[in-house]
């Protein structure tokens, strides 16, 4: 073995250490730059962080209602094929047909 490689039993760490490393670092950083703001600056940066993580969440929320509503509309499209006629462009299903009416009145 040199003088200058690693002993073996030194491994490189795995990727992912190295990301939470640099995630926990400039968290630290951002938190040590708000202490040193004045205050009227640390009320603009929070209130601009408030609004990053709101709209973060929304993202969040309307990724999540699309696909609900993709969900409902393959289900409503699946109805109709199945439980209905279509006379040109007009879907009528079945349920509202009605039995005859009674002549004799």
């Amino acid at each position: 073995m040199s003088a200058t490689s690693p002993p073996a039993s030194f491994s490189a760490q795995p990727m992912i250490e190295k990301v939470f490393a640099a995630a926990g670092l400039i968290v630290c950083l951002v938190f040590m730059a708000r202490l040193l703001m004045g205050p009227r600056r640390r009320m603009k940066f929070d209130a601009w962080a408030r609004g990053l993580w709101q709209r973060m969440r929304n993202l969040h929320r309307w990724r999540s209602s699309r696909k609900t509503a993709e969900r409902v509309a393959e289900e409503a499209i699946r109805r109709a094929r199945e439980n209905g006629t279509w006379e040109g462009n007009v879907y009528k299903p079945k349920s509202f047909k009605r039995p005859p009416r009674d002549k004799l009145h």
